[in-house]
C-alpha cells in the first residue's frame, strides 16, 4: 500500500499568526504523517513559525511555499526565491496555481521558477487545469500545453521531484458547486502521465506523482482517490479545518 500524498494549500489563511500556530499545532497532534506523506504549504510570513512548531516530535509533516521568484537574489521587491524558502524550511513550492495564474503568471515564468527550484533541491508541485470543459475535448490539448511548456528545457533526471496536481478551475474556490467525477480525474490523470511519457520516458510516466485538487471533502476523498487513482491531494478550505483535514487524510490511509 503506496503512501498518499495529502498538501494543505493554506492560501492567504489565517489571518493571524495565532491562529496559524493553532492550526499547526492541532494538525501535528493528529498524527497524521504515520501513514502517509503531509506537506503544509502556510503564507510566507508564517513559515519560519510553523517550522519552528514542527521541529519537536516526531510528525512527518513536511512544509511547502505557496509560490517563489524564478531568481535567487536582486532587485525585485516583493519575491521571495526558492533558495530563500529552503533556507526556512521549506522542502516543497507549488507553481503555477490557477489563482497565480489568473493574476499574470504566464507559462514563461512557471517554467523558469521550476528550473530555479530543482536546482536548488526543492521538490515542485506543479499545477495544472482548465477553466471549462468542452464536448470536443480540447481541454486535454489545454492541459498537454500547460505540462509541456512548464517541463520545457528541463532535465528528466528532477521529474523524480515533480508532483502534478490535477486542480480544474470550476472545481475550486468558494464559487464551486461539485469536484470534478472520479472517472474524469482517472482519464485525466492517465493523460498526464501520457505527456510525461512523451516528453521523457515511459518509466517515467508510469511513475510519475499525479494527485487531484478541487472541493475535496472527507465524504468524497477516499472516491476521489481509490477511483480517479491519484496519487493523492491538494487541499484548499479544508485544509484551514484542522478536524476535516484529518479526517481527510485519515479517510484515504487504508486505500
Amino acid at each position: 500500500m503506496a503512501k498518499k500524498i495529502i498538501i494543505g494549500n493554506w492560501k492567504m489563511n489565517p489571518a493571524s499568526l495565532k491562529e496559524a500556530i493553532l492550526l499547526v499545532s492541532s494538525i501535528k497532534k493528529g498524527k497524521a504523517a504515520d501513514k502517509n506523506e503531509i506537506v503544509l504549504c502556510p503564507p510566507s510570513v508564517y513559515l519560519s513559525d510553523v517550522v519552528k512548531i514542527l521541529s519537536s516530535g516526531k510528525h512527518g509533516i513536511k512544509i511547502g511555499a505557496q509560490d517563489c521568484f524564478y531568481e535567487e537574489k536582486g532587485a525585485f521587491t516583493g519575491e521571495v526565491s526558492p533558495i530563500m524558502f529552503k533556507t526556512v524550511g521549506a522542502k516543497y513550492v507549488i507553481i503555477g496555481h490557477s489563482e497565480r495564474r489568473a493574476l499574470g503568471e504566464t507559462n514563461e515564468s512557471i517554467n523558469k521558477k521550476i528550473k530555479l527550484s530543482f536546482k536548488k533541491g526543492i521538490k515542485v508541485i506543479l499545477c495544472v487545469g482548465e477553466s471549462e470543459r468542452d464536448e470536443t475535448g480540447q481541454y486535454f490539448r489545454f492541459i498537454e500545453t500547460q505540462i509541456k511548456s512548464a517541463l520545457l528545457g528541463i532535465n528528466k533526471s528532477y521529474f523524480k521531484d515533480l508532483i502534478i496536481a490535477y486542480e480544474p478551475i470550476w472545481a475550486i474556490g468558494k464559487n464551486a458547486q461539485k469536484s470534478c467525477d472520479p472517472k474524469d480525474i482517472k482519464e485525466m490523470s492517465l493523460f498526464i502521465k501520457k505527456v510525461l511519457a512523451e516528453i521523457s520516458s515511459r518509466e517515467i510516466g508510469l511513475k510519475a506523482t499525479v494527485i487531484y485538487g478541487g472541493s475535496v471533502d472527507v465524504k468524497n476523498a477516499t472516491q476521489i482517490v481509490s477511483e480517479g487513482e491519484v496519487d493523492g491531494l491538494l487541499i484548499g478550505r479544508a485544509s484551514l479545518d484542522a478536524k476535516k483535514f484529518l479526517g481527510i487524510i485519515n479517510s484515504v490511509s487504508s486505500i
